[in-house]
């Protein structure tokens, strides 16, 4: 085999590596895509943890917030993750509801899985700053997780959202002085993700070095594109409230009971 031969050889490896690795990647995201619940409020209780009087006062207080700063604040409980670690969910949750303004991702989500008994306040780009990581983890820990563990969801969820109007609303000085809401050395918990990567690399692997797992993956990916388009998740305005466009990069903080 002369050298011209090898290089056309290696040419076409690296054509049909970067297709299978094209279509890994379009799989993936079908594959693992959320049947999300549409956005037909401020408050999207899918698990009816949330009392019919608290909900008022809740959806009340959100709404007074965002015609006053432009915050979206919603509050959503889901039934189940789907699998997923609660960080991933809530991200993607908020992202397909597009909440805060466009220009200035001024959105907040307060999620919880009472299922699986996880909790997280996603916090747009634009509220990094204000609404931290630290601030947000203290929030859960000393407001809402206490109060799910006595199996008041409806206390925890309203304090929570006091809470957070609070340290949006207000110079920092004035709600450090509160107790609950004083910022402490609690460390954040990093999603182990290890597993996941683990099994791309090796499906990655049987791809590339397997014609017959190649076909029955390609197979499998084309049943799942034709059928996915059938799904009911995406996001819905419904009930005349809508995100305004924002978006949200991972902020935030999550917790348990």
């Amino acid at each position: 085999m002369n050298l011209r031969s090898i290089n056309c050889a290696i040419g076409r490896g690296g054509v049909h590596l970067a297709v299978v690795f094209a279509l890994l990647a379009c799989t993936l995201a079908t594959a693992f895509a959320l049947t999300l619940p549409a956005l037909s409020g401020r408050v999207v209780d899918r698990t009816n943890i949330i009392s019919a009087t608290t909900r008022s006062t809740i959806e009340q207080k959100l709404a007074d917030l965002e015609t006053k700063s432009g915050i979206q604040l919603v509050v959503a409980t889901v039934a189940s993750l789907e699998g997923q670690e609660i960080e991933p969910y809530a991200n993607e949750l908020f992202r397909n509801w597009k909440l805060g303004e466009k220009t200035k991702n001024n959105g907040v989500l307060l999620l919880v899985a009472p299922n699986e008994r996880r909790v997280r306040i996603e916090v747009g780009y634009g509220l990094e700053g204000t609404l931290t990581d630290a601030i947000s983890k203290v929030i859960i820990a000393n407001a809402i997780t206490p109060r799910f563990k006595t199996g008041d969801f409806s206390g925890g969820i309203s304090r929570g959202v006091d809470d957070i109007i609070t340290v949006l609303t207000t110079d920092s000085s004035e709600w450090q002085q509160r107790p609950s809401l004083r910022l402490d050395n609690q460390s954040t918990t990093v999603p182990t993700t290890w597993l996941f990567l683990a099994g791309m690399i090796v499906l990655v692997i049987l791809l590339t070095v397997s014609p017959g797992f190649r076909w029955f993956f390609l197979g499998m990916a084309t049943n799942i594109i034709l059928s996915s388009g059938n799904s009911s998740g995406g996001f819905s305005g419904g009930g005349g409230f809508s995100g305004g466009g924002g978006s949200s990069g991972g902020g935030g903080a999550s917790g348990s009971w």
